[in-house]
């Protein structure tokens, strides 16, 4: 069945259709929600979140076939609103700040020009506001256009670009400073030419 026919069957009240979009779904939603979190904890909390939002709110999915990409602006939504709460925490010393380890989000098949990129994007996130980090996210990680970024986030399409367009000049800021024997050190321990 098409995700459209079950959320017309779960807007009747079909728990089946319920749990079928769940089973569907939740991979989708984890791996965002635990690529936009860069690995923290709450990940799962926030899918379950984003899950109750969804079941409460379907009525008002005007869409019924866009239901994946109504899902993921609401994990999109939500994570991000948990980085804020996270960076204020730490900022008031209520709760310490990990930084975020790009090696343990990127896979080990990942092509070293791919993993390259991760890292460089993983590592510049927590110096980046949430708001501009998210949109950076989205843009290398998910490979989303520009419009859909503007969907998840509920903002203009100028807004989105400017916030892309500070993200990228730090990133690249950052690309400059680090020095180029890192790079080609880790491209090189990945294809197994010399020790790490």
């Amino acid at each position: 069945m098409t995700d459209a026919v079950l959320v017309v069957a779960a807007r009747a009240g079909d728990v089946g259709a319920c749990e079928a979009l769940f089973r569907r779904h939740v991979g989708l939603a984890l791996g965002l929600a635990e690529r936009i979190l860069a690995g923290r904890d709450d990940a799962e909390d926030i899918v379950q979140d984003a899950f109750v939002e969804v079941f409460d709110h379907l009525v008002q999915l005007e869409r019924p076939q866009a239901f994946a990409a109504w899902l993921a602006s609401i994990v999109v939504r939500r994570a991000s609103r948990s980085l804020r709460r996270q960076r204020l925490l730490a900022r008031l010393g209520l709760r310490t700040e990990r930084p975020v380890e790009p090696d343990a989000l990127i896979a080990h098949t990942a092509p070293p020009d791919v993993a390259c990129e991760l890292r460089a994007v993983y590592g510049c996130l927590s110096r980046l506001p949430v708001n501009e980090g998210v949109a950076l996210l989205l843009r290398r990680v998910e490979g989303l256009e520009l419009g859909e970024i503007a969907e998840h986030l509920q903002l203009s399409l100028a807004t989105v670009k400017r916030r892309l367009t500070a993200a990228e000049a730090r990133l690249q800021r950052e690309r400059q400073r680090a020095p180029a024997s890192s790079v080609v050190r880790r491209a090189l321990v990945e294809r197994g030419k010399v020790q790490p």
